[in-house]
């Protein structure tokens, strides 16, 4: 975000002055083209199916107030923290761009609201992606204009006092500004992002799970090998194999197991039994085609987004080259929601993988000499021998996601729908589409987590010690937070623990010692 120089979200931001420049020349073309009697759309005629009528100069601001009212529609949860805090920043850089029409104190009040982290309580519902997102962000323009609430050090206030406290003024909008605030895709855009930095985390958390379970279930890596890949050189796919292959490097628990008959290498009768299966289930075999086809879309998603949040989506837009306003669609989140849709459906499918892991883990009949549901080892004459159910539940509660998961894999990009009295007849959903991302990638955050209980479970029962060092370091890690369940307890607040690990990269960055 060029436009926007930045050492960190919390601090340090500003408007540069390439940037700033900019702003004010569009600020002065739209206020030359006011005063010039132009009719301009949503600046000085109404909105949407209201487009015909156009309005004096002098009521033009009255219009834009009106405009930050009747779009508090909103429903559903609050929207995370970081989505809003996104949507902010994404917001300030396309004004920044200098084809929007607004004054540089609006962009530089936005910044000053990020440094003071006061973040608007925004409903999740209420946008189909049509003019971009107008009902979500009219919360942030809001909170701007000294209304509505927002959410500072953790309490839920007035965003008047708020602001007076920061020592931040109320903005008085001119004609345009606060359309310009909600005219775009800023809300789908930082759900998506904040999907694709998670999603980015999962796929080397799949890779991290897959080669846990592989050391546990004493499997055979060579599926990895390079060979097998460069015969299908997909770069994703590729990648992961050298990934699996990495984090088992040293490993005292894997080999690479060529198929035997044992002492005697003739066939007796009718069949003999080989020492190991030829090819281990496809949730462990076919790990890097999985997870290669998440590699490879977050490469082009994030192209994409790198693209959308670094593009002026707003409308009209005003060029001081020419010295026009024009109006367009770039509000229109279509890439948002077609990349969404594509990344929820990757991204469910690596907790589909993670999930049939897990059951071949607890699985007496495929565990490979491990306990039954990951108990702890007791003698036949434990008098707790039966009593004892480890990863059972647990189980059950990693299928139970990766079925929602992939329920809300249903792509919105299809279910458009026609508003505003048929002038926004077309619209992206890219808005639903970026919220069912965010939402399956938190529910495949939660199936890893699982995994990794299940996986350090058993590892502790395999022999830690022999674990590769990559892999025994995210063991460790795990262990620092989570102790192994030896008598039966609840484990719903140990995934919760892990999952955070996941979200906040500790693991991958574990991973990758």
């Amino acid at each position: 975000m060029a436009e926007v120089a930045s050492r960190e979200l919390r601090g340090g931001i500003r408007l540069s002055d390439r940037a700033a420049e900019r702003v004010d020349g569009s600020a002065a073309l739209r206020g030359e083209l006011v005063e010039a009697g132009q009719p301009l759309y949503g600046v000085t005629t109404g909105f949407g199916d209201s487009a015909r009528r156009v309005v004096s100069a002098d009521k033009a601001v009255e219009l834009q107030l009106g405009l930050a009212e009747y779009h508090l529609a909103g429903v559903g949860p609050q929207t995370p923290p970081e989505v809003v805090r996104a949507a902010m920043l994404i917001r300030a850089n396309c004004l920044a761009k200098g084809a929007s029409g607004v004054r540089r104190g609006l962009v530089e009040l936005l910044l000053s609201c990020l440094e003071n982290d006061l973040v608007p309580v925004v409903p999740q519902r209420g946008s189909v992606g049509a003019s971009g997102d107008l009902t979500p962000l009219c919360y942030i323009a809001n909170v701007l204009l000294g209304r509505g609430e927002v959410v500072v050090g953790g309490e839920r206030r007035p965003a008047s006092e708020a602001l007076r406290e920061c020592g931040l003024t109320p903005w008085e909008p001119e004609p345009k500004e606060v359309l310009a605030l909600i005219n775009g895709t800023s809300f789908s855009s930082a759900f998506a992002v904040v999907a694709l930095q998670r999603a980015t985390r999962l796929a080397h958390a799949a890779e991290v799970c897959t080669a846990m379970a592989c050391e546990a279930l004493d499997a055979d890596r060579s599926h990895y090998d390079p060979v097998i890949h460069e015969h299908k050189p997909h770069p994703g796919q590729r990648a992961s194999a050298e990934a699996l292959l990495s984090l088992l490097d040293r490993s005292g628990l894997v080999e690479d197991h060529p198929a035997s008959l044992g002492d005697d290498d003739q066939v007796d009768g009718d069949y003999e039994e080989l020492d190991q299966p030829i090819q281990e289930p496809y949730s462990l075999r076919c790990a890097p085609q999985v997870i290669g086809v998440l590699r490879d879309t977050l490469d082009w998603v994030g192209r994409w987004l790198e693209v959308e949040i670094n593009s002026v989506d707003d409308n009209p837009l005003f060029d001081t080259r020419t010295g026009q306003a024009y109006s367009g669609g770039n509000f229109y989140a279509g890439h948002v929601g077609q990349a969404m849709d594509s990344l929820k459906v990757v991204t469910a499918s690596i907790g589909d993988l993670l999930d049939r892991q897990v059951a071949l883990l607890v699985d007496e009949q495929y565990n490979r000499d491990l306990t039954p549901n990951l108990i702890p080892r007791v003698d036949d004459d434990d008098p707790h021998a039966g009593l004892r159910h480890g990863f059972k539940a647990a189980q059950i509660t990693c299928s139970a996601l990766a079925a929602e998961a992939l329920k809300n894999t249903m792509p919105a990009t299809a279910f458009s729908r026609s508003t505003e009295c048929h002038n926004q007849d077309k619209v992206s959903m890219g808005t639903i589409a970026a919220r069912d991302a965010h939402t399956v990638v938190e529910l495949v955050e939660n199936i890893a987590a699982v995994h990794l209980l299940a996986s350090c479970q058993a590892l502790d029962l395999r022999g830690a010690d022999r674990a590769a060092p990559a892999t025994k370091a995210v063991r460790d890690l795990v262990r620092e937070h989570v102790p192994p369940v030896e008598d039966d307890r609840g484990v719903g607040g140990d995934v919760s623990v892990v999952a955070r690990l996941l979200r906040t990269g500790a693991v991958m960055r574990t991973g990758e010692r």
